[in-house]
């Protein structure tokens, strides 16, 4: 552990992480097992001689101090150099994240990492554009996205359409259950396809006649107008039963 960095280690003590508040959590941050304390500084001194905390600004050297809570989550401790009651120089800073201990990185770090993913990200997209460049003698540089763009969309589209044997297998596992716990019912003839073979309209619920009805009802009346016809005045063929008292003719 003496030979990692400090920003690539944590610390944790599980037996005081529920219990850890603004009032103990110096004391937590002071055990032996820590890596990031340091036995020599002030508040190890004011420790031993059971001295109160107000005393460490009377003090010169290496201290921590608590300089930020976000009760229960969040706790930044300060390590700093101590010249005068009214005059410190910061170290390094501590944060405890959910009872974890973990060194802030400093702005030297924060900048060396963003320039190393920085220049990633560029030496990557110039190998990318890299590989687009051709030569010719006769058209000299030149270059060629369109094979490498449908290449690429051919691989993509055979890795989404293929499926393994793994997947097929545990689609139809699924489908088997689920037609176990919701197995297909069987529903009986509804009243309202027996009535409509009787001929029952499915509208308004009024019963039509069907085919040979219809045509018996025609045959009908076709005979009783043949019959009817046997006279040369239309009006023979009237009832007389039909027509008014009035007009009743004999």
């Amino acid at each position: 552990m003496a030979d990692a960095s400090p920003l690539q280690i944590s610390w944790q003590d599980s037996n005081w992480i529920p219990n850890l508040t603004p009032d103990n959590v110096l004391d937590y941050f002071a055990q032996r097992s820590n890596p990031f304390y340091d036995r020599t500084c002030n508040n190890e001194v004011i420790k031993m001689q059971r001295l109160e905390a107000s005393r460490l600004k009377s003090l010169t050297g290496i201290e921590y101090d608590l300089i930020h809570v976000q009760d229960p989550i969040l706790y930044i401790i300060r390590k700093q150099h101590r010249h005068s009651p009214s005059e410190v120089t910061p170290i390094a800073e501590y944060y405890i994240l959910a009872g974890v201990v973990y060194q802030a990185p400093d702005l030297s770090s924060v900048l060396n990492s963003r320039l190393l993913s920085a220049l990633y990200h560029i030496q990557s997209a110039y190998n990318e554009a890299m590989s687009y460049s051709r030569f010719e003698a006769g058209k000299d540089y030149y270059w060629e996205f369109e094979k490498k763009a449908k290449s690429k969309a051919t691989s993509s589209s055979r890795q989404e359409s293929s499926s393994t044997l793994f997947q097929r297998k545990k689609v139809d596992a699924v489908l088997t259950e689920f037609s176990k716990k919701f197995p297909q019912k069987h529903i009986k003839p509804s009243l309202w396809s027996s009535q409509q073979s009787n001929g029952v309209n499915n509208s308004d619920g009024t019963i039509q006649a069907d085919d040979q009805n219809a045509k018996n009802q025609t045959r009908n009346d076709f005979s009783e107008n043949g019959d009817n016809k046997k006279g040369d005045n239309p009006t023979e063929n009237i009832d007389i039963q039909m027509l008014p008292t009035k007009k009743r003719k004999l």
